[in-house]
């Protein structure tokens, strides 16, 4: 089982098949830092679509060498896209990043049916977050970015992604915790009456592959005294893999405060396509975005 960021890279690492990540207008200082990091690394093989000229001259500036890559030349943003599904449908590339573009002009290349991008599921999220000051191993979360307000099948599917991703890292039985403010299923709060029902469907076998528990609270998902002094009992409780957040917003701020406040590492991958899809800020750390390929580069091989 992953249990750190370190021990992901160095698992990608000595993957003997490289993937081939596709960089989507990869004319970006930051996406070609660490896209080069992780080439000198060996944990992928880079095909870098856009304008070669720009490339060119960031690779020189990051310390890359244009021979250790695929430059293919594009003449437009449609181009890039295209060229990028192409490649992935032709199989000579493995997963696609995103470079100097909007999320959502390259999603929208990602879900047009026409593309055949998609595995026939939801589009999610997940992100993995590391701060070993304040936790044990790493932390997924799902979904802050993708689903703005799930409802219960939604939920369920986030789930289903998510454990799929941490059985790839080697952790057979994920263990889920359905965020709510409160521990006890109350009809008024919407959230907690799904948390209630999908730990119902994991105990019937209808989410296969994990341990779900909710409702429950963020500090007793996660504090491994919590559980103690409130008298709640649950093997999710103060060792979670998984938090499900109730919506989006929920999860923006929890990550936001994660990384930004409290100063943790993160990767994140988009799931439910048929390769992985490497999005990140562009305020995020080199660091951010080089185990983020380290991420898809590991996980492309249970795609």
């Amino acid at each position: 089982m992953i249990r750190s960021f370190k021990e992901l890279a160095d698992a990608a690492k000595a993957m003997e098949k490289k993937t081939v990540v596709a960089v989507v207008e990869a004319q970006d200082a930051h996406t070609l830092e660490a896209v080069v990091t992780a080439k000198k690394d060996g944990i992928i093989e880079g095909m870098l679509i856009g304008n070669e000229e720009k490339i060119r001259e960031i690779l020189a500036q990051v310390g890359g060498d244009p021979a250790d890559f695929t430059i293919v030349p594009t003449g437009s943003l449609e181009e890039s896209l295209q060229t990028a599904v192409e490649n992935i449908n032709a199989g000579k590339a493995s997963a696609i990043m995103k470079g100097k573009l909007e999320t959502g002009q390259f999603m929208k290349a990602i879900v047009k049916k026409e593309n055949g991008m998609m595995a026939g599921g939801r589009i999610s999220l997940v992100g993995l977050y590391e701060h070993p000051k304040f936790y044990h191993k790493l932390l997924a979360v799902t979904d802050m970015g993708m689903n703005t307000y799930p409802d219960l099948e939604g939920k369920k599917d986030l789930i289903n992604n998510a454990v799929r991703l941490l059985h790839a890292l080697g952790n057979e039985c994920p263990k889920v915790a359905c965020l709510c403010a409160v521990e006890k299923m109350n009809p008024k709060m919407p959230e907690t009456v799904d948390a209630d029902a999908l730990k119902k469907m994991n105990i019937a076998g209808e989410i296969p592959g994990c341990v779900v528990e909710g409702p429950i609270s963020f500090d007793l998902a996660i504090k491994q005294g919590a559980a103690a002094i409130k008298g709640f009992e649950s093997p999710v409780a103060g060792d979670a893999d998984l938090l499900l957040v109730p919506d989006i917003t929920c999860g923006n701020v929890l990550v936001k405060c994660m990384t930004d406040y409290a100063g943790a590492t993160t990767a994140g991958t988009i799931l439910g396509a048929k390769c992985p899809v490497i999005v990140t800020s562009r305020s995020a750390e080199a660091s951010d975005k080089y185990y983020s390929i380290a991420l898809a580069a590991y996980s492309a091989a249970s795609y």
